[in-house]
């Protein structure tokens, strides 16, 4: 018997309004039974699920778990892109040799991370 993973599921203060971040992150359209101030809020890939559900308790610690993104395109100016949507930079790993990664937090503090693409890990 072997299991697989469905849905990764986040705690977030305003579900809807996260997984909108989250649906731009991934290019995902929104499911049609989401609505603002329901309990749960889902972004639905070919890949993954991420499901945010309503939490109100504070974020106290680093996430013991976090996503690894792999842009299509070049990490830096995917990085670019995710500030604009409201993404943080919590720890830039970038080297000076083009390796390494950027560590973010979505709006809520969840951490992240944007590894080169894999075109630029040739």
């Amino acid at each position: 018997m072997t299991s697989r993973v469905r849905t990764v599921t986040f705690d977030s203060h305003n579900p809807y309004e996260l997984a909108g971040f989250w649906l731009q992150v991934l290019k995902a359209p929104r499911p049609d039974d989401d609505h603002p101030g329901d309990p749960y809020a889902a972004v639905v890939t070919d890949s993954v699920t991420l499901l945010f559900e309503q939490n109100d308790d504070e974020k106290a610690v680093k996430n013991r778990v976090h996503l690894d993104l792999e842009p299509d395109g070049p990490r830096d100016e995917e990085v670019e892109w995710l500030l604009t949507l409201g993404a943080t930079i919590a720890h830039d790993r970038r080297e000076p040799d083009g390796t390494g990664w950027v560590v973010m937090h979505d709006p809520e503090g969840n951490e992240f991370c944007v590894l080169r693409s894999a075109a630029e890990r040739g």
